[in-house]
């Protein structure tokens, strides 16, 4: 054994006393180099697909128009009147002003499944929306503005010189 690494004795131990080195350890990178540009560090908000969410809302109603069936079917209503109806159904859920109408009562963001992703995604940006309108937020702000804009007056004020040893610097005020 050299520099008190491993076991000071084998002998109950079930080994063979051997160390080897592990090499499933990772060291910690340095954190100032990323090769990632900033800008993708910014969290953006997924957007929806259109197509998905206009696909789960025809499936909710034909689940709604299934369900009346199936009720008149159990009550033994002639095969006309069961098609006349649920068409009469079809057709005023499809052509109702807003679509949400077909979702089930209380139905929001804490209601969906976690496997909905676009419809969370949807109820995310509606939820933003509203709190930004709430809070007064314009929507071109970007985080951070405020900070880069008075850099930038800070940079327009103070013109940059060359120093007497050849540096650039900003222009100092003598008092």
């Amino acid at each position: 054994m050299s520099s008190n690494v491993g076991l000071t004795t084998p002998r109950g131990s079930g080994t063979s006393g051997y160390v080897q080195r592990n090499l499933s350890n990772l060291r910690p990178r340095d954190s100032s180099f990323s090769p990632y540009p900033t800008d993708s560090l910014k969290h953006r908000q997924r957007q929806p697909n259109a197509e998905i969410l206009e696909h789960d809302r025809l499936r909710q109603i034909e689940v709604q128009v299934f369900e009346l069936r199936d009720k008149l079917e159990d009550e033994e209503v002639d095969e006309d009147e069961i098609e006349a109806q649920t068409e009469a159904l079809r057709r005023n859920l499809l052509f109702s002003n807003d679509g949400d109408e077909v979702k089930a009562e209380g139905r929001g963001k804490k209601a969906l499944k976690v496997h909905q992703v676009h419809e969370l995604a949807k109820a995310k940006i509606e939820e933003s929306d509203r709190l930004r309108r709430a809070l007064g937020i314009r929507e071109d702000y970007e985080e951070g503005g405020h900070w880069k804009r008075g850099e930038e007056r800070l940079r327009e004020g103070i013109p940059e010189v060359k120093n007497e040893d050849g540096g650039r610097g900003l222009k100092k005020e003598k008092w």
